[in-house]
């Protein structure tokens, strides 16, 4: 008697690349140090190539999912004055969990002191980038042309425009009603994209980890030990003790469950270091599995994911503390404040940004008289980290889509506690009609 094929659901067969990834550039790293062949046809070569292609397959169904899906959520809003109430609840919980992480961070960082007796020295240099004024991130939110916006993934312009061609549809007349129809099986269609990519993210995650884990230098870990785990330990908190209260507090929902649906996502999140490219896998998490209708979590997951920063306003709030130590500078009761303030309206300030995280740093720096030249202590940990705060992140947008889903009634409390919801979307069946 045979025994059935062993099935392995998405989630494991993402975890198994990623162990295995891990494993083999460790391995390569320590087996073949400095082999030219290594970098040239392995890291750089057949990992970088199956990386970047994965990323990148994302990355491409991030503008027409975003556009498509608030344009079909925007168009189905009967009350115009619902769509002021999500931005206004939206937005204020975005930027509430954001002050919550950077004045968790700060506490923590000063409780712990992660740069008290340290002394390092680097060669290595940072030249701020000038942020946007708040002026300039206002104005810039329109788009004079869409299409470019389109092409060069500006999301807030997106957003905007989705919006408004949104409510255009819905007093159309008949006209939307017949657009509408068009745009939900473009919807349907872009989310079974969605689901191909899902079933290929082992083999995409493999490369991604087997290359980072192949050039990632240890020893600047072991250098900036009790940084890194000031700001990775502070990142799981507010993940697994923020979030969770707020979920339940907030809506009444049970944290567990989230926590447990949002793997795949976190998963994804921490592979690709994007919160952006994750958005396509955030909005099947949200709408399938979590049960938030798509009115809703078409505006929250690409707004979150533009606006809320709380893993980056943590590395903030750690490193604002570490440098200071570092350099002996003792800053104030108002200069952390200062901290919290900057922090949390820069999480809007510099929204689509290259580099987000690193240019609200240097804003904080210069808000506290600290030395900006402090950043380039800490670059050499950041990528690992920056792992850590995407999927903080991703989680953080999918608590909030939670909470504003339910308080608007539009979350499905069968498909938020069914164990099985989503499941069956994630199979691909190339024979059906």
């Amino acid at each position: 008697m045979s025994n059935p094929t062993v099935k392995y659901s998405l989630t494991t067969k993402i975890l198994i690349g990623m162990m295995l990834g891990v494993l083999t550039g460790v391995l390569l790293r320590n087996l073949f140090p400095d082999t030219s062949w290594v970098d040239d046809y392995l890291t750089y070569g057949l990992f970088d190539v199956v990386g970047q292609i994965f990323i990148k397959s994302l990355t491409m169904l991030v503008v027409p999912l975003v556009f498509v899906s608030l344009v079909c959520g925007t168009c189905s809003l009967r009350d115009a004055s619902t769509l002021g109430r999500l931005g206004i609840k939206s937005i204020l919980l975005y930027l509430l969990t954001t002050a919550i992480a950077i004045s968790l961070a700060i506490s923590i960082a000063l409780f712990i002191g992660p740069g008290e007796g340290v002394n390092l020295v680097t060669d290595a240099t940072y030249n701020a980038k000038a942020a946007p004024t708040l002026s300039e991130v206002f104005i810039n939110m329109f788009p004079s042309n869409p299409i470019k916006a389109m092409a060069e993934g500006n999301m807030l312009q997106i957003i905007v425009f989705a919006l408004l061609f949104g409510i255009s549809m819905a007093i159309a007349g008949d006209a939307g009603k017949r657009l509408a129809a068009v745009f939900e099986d473009l919807n349907s269609v872009i989310m079974k994209l969605v689901t191909i990519l899902m079933n290929l993210a082992p083999y995409g995650v493999f490369a991604l980890m087997a290359k980072l884990f192949t050039e990632q230098d240890f020893e600047t870990i072991g250098s900036l030990g009790e940084y890194f785990l000031v700001v990775l330990g502070t990142l799981l908190l507010h993940a697994f003790v923020t979030y969770p209260t707020m979920l339940k507090t907030l809506a009444g929902l049970n944290p567990i469950t989230f926590l447990i649906k949002m793997r795949d996502a976190v998963l994804f999140a921490f592979s690709t270091s994007s919160s952006n490219a994750t958005i396509p896998i955030t909005m099947e998490t949200v709408t399938r599995k979590l049960g938030v209708k798509n009115k809703i979590a078409s505006f929250t997951v690409p707004l979150g994911a533009t606006i809320n920063m709380d893993g980056t306003a943590i590395m903030q709030g750690v490193a604002t503390v570490f440098i200071a130590q570092v350099y002996g500078v003792d800053l104030t009761i108002s200069d952390y404040l200062m901290v919290v303030l900057t922090a949390t309206l820069a999480s809007v300030g510099t929204a689509g940004v290259p580099g987000v995280g690193l240019i609200m740093l240097s804003m904080v720096l210069q808000q506290v008289n600290l030395p900006v030249e402090g950043i380039a202590l800490i670059i050499g940990v950041d990528r690992l980290l920056d792992m850590t705060r995407t999927a903080v992140n991703v989680t953080g947008d999918s608590m909030v889509t939670c909470v504003v889903g339910k308080s608007e009634k539009q979350l499905d409390m069968d498909v938020y506690n069914s164990a099985e919801a989503g499941l069956a979307e994630e199979e691909i069946h190339l024979g059906d009609k």
